[in-house]
């Protein structure tokens, strides 16, 4: 059974009198524990897709199968439920809490999530050790590199034990040394199982996943396996 399932997926937007097609008849399926990028030129659907796929934005046709559950009409909380559950988001700004030490934004997820204390302490500082930085728990965001602040994104992202990693230009911010550390956490996430959905415009950090997914004006224009 495939864990993502678009069937003719339409995002149409209205820009005052224009409408934007910003996916248009899409499908796309898949699989538990595979590494996919998506891949395309600005304004070619890539963001609008891996935020239906995210379920932080509702198609406006068409099937979206999760886990093999239709999730296209579910509501706005159900939806937030499945995201907590589910998925978990990098993006190329990392969003950490100015005011927390790694160690606290890694917590946060599971304070929300309503975990006891004990074991989400015991989760956070696991996840932080799965990204190598068991020696800047204690640190704030402006203490660390942007490479480290990257990994402190990714442990929060995977704290709940995600199925789903979406990854929205997470290296963009990064110099091509620390992409590539950052790169190999991917990897090694992926050989545990989680599926990674990576969006990229850059052919390098595109290059570490095993299918490449390109579009151009909200189609699929090609599904590459490497």
């Amino acid at each position: 059974m495939n864990l993502i399932e678009l069937k003719n997926i339409w995002r149409i937007y209205k820009q005052g009198p224009e409408t934007v097609n910003a996916l248009r008849e899409l499908s796309l399926q898949i699989k538990q524990g595979e590494y996919v990028a998506i891949m395309g030129a600005s304004g070619s659907g890539k963001s609008t897709l891996m935020n239906v796929i995210g379920c932080l934005d509702k198609a406006s046709a068409g099937t979206y199968l999760l886990e093999g559950q239709n999730i296209t009409q579910r509501t706005d909380d159900e939806l937030a439920t499945i995201r907590n559950k589910t998925i978990g988001f990098v993006f190329q700004q990392f969003n950490l809490l100015a005011s927390m030490t790694a160690l606290q934004n890694v917590l946060l997820p599971l304070v929300y999530a309503g975990m006891e204390k004990e074991k989400r302490l015991l989760s956070a500082k696991s996840a932080l050790k799965e990204v190598g930085l068991e020696e800047r728990m204690q640190h704030l965001p402006s203490e660390l590199s942007g490479g480290q602040q990257q990994r402190v994104a990714i442990a929060r992202a995977i704290v709940n034990k995600p199925r789903i990693l979406l990854a929205d230009e997470p290296t963009g911010a990064l110099d091509s040394n620390t992409a590539k550390d950052i790169m190999g956490i991917f990897n090694r996430l992926v050989d545990d199982g989680i599926t990674v959905i990576l969006v990229t415009h850059d052919a390098e950090t595109a290059s570490h996943a095993k299918r490449i997914i390109k579009l151009k004006d909200g189609k699929m224009l090609d599904d590459l396996m490497l």
